[in-house]
């Protein structure tokens, strides 16, 4: 349920009538916006009298809200969501990007590629130290010494780090970490959401294989639901039946997202669909469908890369993307 204010309400009648909701028992979620401001009700909401909070005399309007998801809700939440890391920003007119090799491999390696990815104009250097494999023979990644290689990157170049979480019991080697990761495989591992929603960590939610927009919704509102509110959804593509791509990329999951939600949203072609030719246009949709940001893979030797490299571009073949990228998001009215 959510209620709507009158522009005119003072702070203390609306700390009188959020003090009344949480004497009934309700926890609530408080927006103010330019225009009016909103508070989002949550839990079962069934007994409140309805016609009891329209005579209060700062509503505006009350409204029932049937989707499961509510802090996630942009009927909650109208205003953008804007997430501020290390000094950037993911939202409010940016489009920021994400580039990195898809595991660390070496320090020459991650900071090589850091060095490159930053002059093209990335703000954020992803790279996977904890690697979920189909194959248990396949490289794992170097874990605890890959995060502290992805740190020596960071301490030479300045780019906030990304990187990919597998397991709840590891949140603490992530202290450093600017942005986590859940990847498609853990998007319902809920024990784990759980653990990052306690967190005070930005938690870069990637959709899962074979899951629906409002199962990502879900999810996302279990990370905010203990607390973190800092979500930021990545379309990575899903399985179909379709074998030409790795996966099926849903760009038109970003408008619907951004219908439904407020939360940031960010494009990821390399996984969607294994093929380095396909990032630059897909890159360029991306912008053009509304996206915020996106995620690519980028390696400084594609060909003996320990993983992914069939679908990683080279510094060279990102900075031409990047160009790319930027002029149709500076038309777009959009800084990267």
């Amino acid at each position: 349920m959510i209620i709507i204010l009158k522009p005119g309400a003072t702070e203390e009648q609306t700390t009188e009538l959020l003090t009344s909701l949480e004497n009934m028992g309700f926890s609530y979620h408080f927006s103010q916006g330019v225009e009016s401001s909103i508070i989002g009700i949550i839990g079962d909401t069934s007994k409140i009298d309805t016609d009891m909070l329209c005579a209060n005399e700062i509503v505006s309007g009350v409204r029932r809200v049937s989707e499961p998801y509510k802090l996630a809700n942009r009927k909650f939440h109208p205003v953008d969501s804007i997430i501020q890391v290390s000094g950037n920003t993911i939202g409010e007119g940016t489009f920021s990007v994400i580039a990195g090799p898809c595991s660390v491999e070496s320090e020459e390696q991650i900071i090589s590629v850091a060095k490159d990815v930053k002059k093209s104009g990335a703000r954020f250097l992803r790279g996977g130290a904890f690697k979920p494999r189909t194959s248990p023979y396949a490289f794992q990644g170097l874990h605890a010494d890959g995060l502290k290689l992805l740190l020596e990157a960071k301490k030479e170049t300045g780019l906030p780090i990304v990187t990919e979480i597998m397991n709840q019991t590891h949140l603490d080697l992530f202290s450093d970490v600017d942005i986590i990761q859940v990847g498609a495989r853990n998007m319902q591992n809920f024990e784990l959401l759980k653990e990052l929603g306690r967190c005070d960590k930005p938690i870069l939610l990637k959709r899962g294989l074979a899951n629906t927009i409002e199962e990502w919704l879900m999810s996302a509102e279990y990370i905010m639901a203990g607390g973190n509110t800092n979500v930021i959804f990545c379309e990575r593509g899903i399985r179909t039946f379709e074998t030409v791509t790795r996966n099926t990329i849903d760009l038109s999951a970003v408008p619907v997202l951004k219908k439904l939600s407020h939360l940031p949203v960010i494009v990821d072609p390399s996984h969607a669909t294994g093929i380095p030719w396909m990032i630059e246009p897909l890159s360029k949709a991306a912008v053009a469908v509304g996206a915020d940001g996106l995620m690519i893979e980028v390696h400084n030797n594609p060909k003996t890369a320990l993983c992914d490299g069939a679908q990683s571009l080279t510094p060279m073949q990102f900075d031409h993307v990047m160009q790319k990228v930027k002029a149709l998001a500076e038309f777009e009215g959009k800084k990267v």
